[in-house]
């Protein structure tokens, strides 16, 4: 009879060790987008958020917003902000239009990946309309206007950590879609 234990005992530590193991694998390969999506709540890392409602209230608080474009090492576009630097009220949506421009003679499929600083203000910068994260195609020689809507929360005037804020950062970085750089950049966010 205790052979039997023995063998039963042993089957039910094998069974949990390998679904220990099969949950860790599983965690593995869910944890980048489980904390994209964790970044994209709560505007951790300067994750900004997505809206499509606007807020009810346009304070009299300015804030500074600059904007810094690049691309990446292998990708032959120009691309800038027509504007380095805005300033809109709290509250306030706020149309800013980016230039991408294809120098190349082939056509070229680029993506955008965006990032707000300092950190802690992600969660209070809003953007209505982005081109980021989608796929935008220039032939050769092509020019695009690339706009961006956004607002900054007017929860961010009832925050004690807000308050010493006057400048905020967006950033850009253009790569071409689906290559390495690409992919490593969003894991890195």
């Amino acid at each position: 009879m205790k052979q039997n234990d023995l063998k039963a005992k042993n089957a039910r530590i094998a069974l949990t060790v390998l679904g220990t193991v099969i949950l860790m694998i599983g965690l593995s390969f869910a944890a980048v987008p489980l904390y994209s999506m964790f970044c994209k709540v709560t505007g951790f890392g300067g994750t900004p958020q997505t809206s499509t409602v606007l807020p009810d209230q346009i304070l009299d608080r300015v804030m500074k917003v600059n904007f810094v474009t690049s691309t990446a090492k292998d990708m032959p576009w120009q691309f800038n902000a027509e504007q380095r630097s805005v300033k809109v009220r709290i509250g306030q949506d706020m149309l800013v239009n980016f230039k991408a421009y294809n120098p190349s003679d082939k056509d070229m499929v680029g993506t955008a990946i965006y990032n707000v600083t300092p950190n802690k203000v992600g969660k209070y910068f809003h953007k209505t309309e982005c081109f980021c994260f989608g796929r935008q195609i220039l032939n050769p020689q092509q020019r695009a206007n690339l706009p961006v809507i956004f607002y900054i929360d007017p929860a961010i005037n009832n925050d004690p950590d807000m308050h010493d804020l006057t400048t905020i950062t967006l950033s850009y970085t253009f790569f071409k879609s689906d290559s390495q750089d690409l992919e490593k950049a969003i894991d890195d966010l």
